[in-house]
């Protein structure tokens, strides 16, 4: 864990920083296959040769996987992005519960006040063992207004909540959860420095049967912050997704993969693990004698709540 994970848990800063930055690179595109009938992977970066190895290696990874994925990267180090189906749509399932803890802490700096007792204690068991009825509490606290306040604030204009307390229905795509990401880990005027460390802290407390997902293959050297989710309907089977953030070794990158279409949630998680793999090895060369992190083999998440039928 880092330093700016440490901060005292729960402060709610009145006074803000500097507006988000989001530093201005020399694209390098990657090579794509001319007339490619499906999305492909598209990768830019300031750092020659890398852009094409990410693109290279992450379509391998996908090389033979059923299911619809969707991916965003980003290293605020190097000027490196990744996307595909940045803009699809997905139930969120408990990806969720990352806005609904920013919309808590964005609504509490609003009103220049720390959280209760209460709801520190909801926010640590709905980010570090994914506790639905915990997320269900808090979200009825908020309520739609300010939910899609804090949405319209962080720019996350294509995520809807989801209708009748369904909030593990909500649509998001993958270009808006690197924008919360983005948000969470550098100074910006909607989060606050000590509400973005406590934030960064729950996701770095998550307990180990959820810590799956894009922290496979992370180096030592990277400090590791998780949030994931999972949910099966009758259409579009197993969505399986994984949000995380990564500091450390020279490095500031997060990565957002959802998808749907898996045929069981182990399938789907496998998918992500294969990307974030690639993802770390390319982004943060390691030696024989580096240790990479390997997530639990029986992963668990919550199962949230949706409609009868659906």
């Amino acid at each position: 864990m880092n330093s700016r994970t440490s901060r005292r848990t729960g402060a709610v800063a009145a006074a803000l920083g500097a507006t988000l930055l989001i530093p201005a690179v020399t694209a390098v595109a990657a090579a794509t296959p001319a007339a490619a009938a499906t999305p492909t992977v598209s990768c830019t970066s300031a750092t020659a040769g890398l852009a094409a190895q990410l693109q290279k290696d992450i379509t391998a990874a996908l090389a033979g996987r059923n299911g619809t994925v969707a991916l965003g990267l980003y290293d605020r180090i190097t000027g490196t992005t990744c996307t595909l189906r940045a803009t699809s749509p997905y139930d969120s399932a408990s990806t969720v519960k990352v806005t609904v803890l920013a919309t808590l802490l964005w609504d509490a700096k609003k009103h220049s006040r720390y959280l209760t007792d209460t709801e520190a204690s909801l926010a640590k068991a709905m980010i570090t063992k994914s506790d639905n009825d915990a997320t269900t509490k808090l979200w009825k606290q908020l309520g739609l207004t300010k939910i899609n306040g804090f949405l319209a604030a962080a720019g996350m204009t294509r995520t809807v909540p989801g209708a009748n307390g369904y909030w593990g229905l909500t649509q998001e795509n993958v270009t808006d959860e690197q924008k919360l990401l983005r948000l969470v880990t550098a100074k910006n005027s909607v989060l606050s420095d000590n509400s973005r460390a406590y934030v960064l802290k729950l996701m770095g407390q998550v307990v180990p049967a959820q810590r799956w997902g894009t922290p496979a293959g992370a180096p030592s050297t990277v400090s590791v912050h998780v949030k994931n989710g999972w949910l099966q309907r009758s259409t579009h089977g197993w969505r399986v997704h994984s949000l995380g953030t990564f500091d450390g070794a020279g490095h500031d990158y997060m990565m957002s993969v959802l998808s749907q279409d898996n045929s069981t949630m182990d399938y789907g998680v496998t998918t992500i693990q294969n990307v974030a793999k690639a993802v770390h090895k390319d982004l943060v060369p390691t030696t024989p004698t580096t240790t990479v992190y390997v997530p639990t083999n029986k992963p668990s998440e919550a199962l949230v709540p949706v409609p009868p039928g659906s």
